[in-house]
Order: C-alpha cells, then structure tokens, then sequence
C-alpha cells in the first residue's frame, strides 16, 4: 500500500490543567473536524481523512490543499468554519451534514472552510520519527498560505498567558506540545497536552425521549452513555443546546436507527433506543455522586470520532 492510500489515525492529546515550560510550544485550539490531508503533487491527488478513517475530500470542494504544497505529503490539522474571527459550532455542523452535491458546492461559496495546519507526517519520506521542531520547519518550507490553508501559529513560554487571552476571545482553549516529541501515530500521549475552559465529554447516543410542546414531533431530550469494560454506561441525558433545524434534521436520523431492545437498564418512560452510532460532544458542570453529567449541554455532533472513544479520561 503506498502512502497515499494508507488509512492513518492521527496523534491525540492527554487533558492537563494551563502551565508554562520552555520545553513546549503552545498553539490555539481550534476545535473543527480534525483532518488528515494526503497531498499528491506529482500526480495531482488529494484525499482528506477524518479520525474515523473516511474520506471527507467531496465535502471541502474549496480547501485547494495541493496549490498550498509543492511536496508529496500528509498534513495534520483542523478544518473550520470561521464567523466573526472565531470557529462556528453550527456552520461547521451545516457543512458536515450535507451530502448532496449542489448543496456542497452552494456551502463552500457561502460558509467556506479553512485548513488550519499543525503537523506533517509525511514528505517524500515518513518524517514520524523526527522531533516537533523538526517537522515544524519542514512544514513552513513546504507550506504556503493560499487556497484556504494555512499554517497554525504558536509561541513558546507563556502557555498560561495564551490560554489567558484565547479564553477572553471565546475560543475553547490551547494544545501544549512537547518540542522534542515523535508523532505518535494513532496514539493519546501527554506529549500533547490540551487544555480547555470547560469541563467536555464525548458521548454515544443510545436513544431519545419523546418531547412535549413544540418539541412534540421531534425529541425531548437524548440519552447518553460513554463505554466502560467494553459496556456502555449511562451518564444521563441531554435536553439544551439544539437548534430548530438540528431538532428536525436529527429526529429522522435517530429513526432511522432505532431499535426495540434497550441498550441500559434506566429508570425513564418514553425512551426510543438506538443503535449506538452516533457521538455528540457535550459541556457539564461535573460529575455527581453516581456518575452523570450535571448541567449538560449540546455542543455538537461528532462525525470525526467513533463510538467505541467514547470513556472518560
């Protein structure tokens, strides 16, 4: 199998707490659909990758990655939908939640995307083994900024000042990365380190409870679980955060999945289950005593992460 064809999990980071060292570098985190991108200029070839492995290339028409290249390559990084200076959970989701052509190529014109490069893997040759600093150079050699990919910015010293002020920007927070780390392809390593301002969980949606009102024909709330042993566990449900068209788009799809038998012995009436397909990422206070979310709150689908990543750190 050569390079470009080769189906690669990308590196993920550890949670920590905001710090300084001189042994780091710090970068924004931008928070989009991680994306692998294998870029054949010889043969004028491009496959984007999401961490689920599939092919996202048809989706992101307008990231022109191989006029920002002039190697053979992978790349790692985020692609977002910028509103206002700032990455947009909800365009994001509009542009990952279309599959119609027309549709794609209306929403690249209108709510495009940006390729935000952090990494490279690959460069006429596997460049894994060598240090961050290394592969960083290697990328601002081969990088340029043009066709809505550009190359991540990042400081060194101060990570408690960066994540100081990407707070007060409304970002999500920043990724501290070790200067002399291999890429550890596939791998969750305290080499990468990121650190955000609330408290985040991605979880399986095993079902829905039938909503009341002007929810009455879509749903209440859905009901969630993260995998422990190998088994699903209950970790409560989530009725905020959704959005009119979300609430309607996502009940079909959750009807199309659903299935008789229960997933988790819990005490509700009204429950639809599902099959255990999809992952949303959600905000919560904390844990309580038993182990459920208190406050949650929907942040978004995750079409990038698959079910079985679904555990608490």
């Amino acid at each position: 199998m050569s390079w470009f064809e080769r189906k690669i999990k990308p590196m993920l980071a550890v949670k920590s707490k905001p710090f300084s060292s001189d042994d780091y570098i710090y970068e924004v985190k931008w928070d989009g659909t991680r994306c692998l991108a294998f870029a054949d200029t010889e043969r004028r070839r491009l496959r984007l990758q999401n961490r689920r492995l599939l092919d996202i290339t048809y989706r992101y028409p307008e990231l022109k990655v191989l006029d920002a290249v002039d190697r053979n390559a992978i790349l790692d990084g985020e692609i977002v939908v910028m509103k206002d200076g700032k990455p947009s959970f909800p365009l994001l989701q509009k542009r990952e939640h279309v599959d119609n052509r027309v549709k794609i190529e209306i929403y690249s014109k209108t709510i495009p995307a940006v390729y935000i490069v952090f990494d490279v893997l690959y460069c006429d040759g596997w460049v894994v083994d060598l240090e961050l600093m290394e592969r960083k150079k290697i990328l601002s050699e081969i990088l340029q900024n043009r066709g809505r990919v550009i190359m991540a910015d990042w400081i060194e010293g101060d990570g408690e000042e960066l994540y100081r002020k990407a707070v007060e920007m409304g970002l999500e927070g920043i990724v501290a990365k070790k200067k002399d780390g291999k890429y550890l392809m596939g791998k969750r390593s305290n080499l990468w380190k990121k650190i955000k301002k609330g408290n985040t969980l991605d979880c399986v949606i095993v079902g829905w409870i039938e909503g009341e009102g002007e929810r009455a024909e879509t749903f209440g709330s859905l009901v969630l679980a993260v995998y422990e042993d190998g088994k699903l566990r209950h970790v409560g449900n989530v009725g905020t955060g959704f959005d009119a068209e979300f609430l309607t788009w996502f009940s079909k799809k959750l009807r199309d999945i659903e299935i008789k038998k229960p997933l988790l012995d819990i005490e509700s009436r009204n429950v639809h289950w599902v099959r255990p397909e999809y992952v949303c990422e959600v905000e919560f206070l904390e844990f309580t005593e038993d182990g459920k979310l208190r406050a949650p709150v929907f942040l978004r689908l995750r079409e990038d992460k698959s079910p079985e990543e679904c555990k608490i750190d």
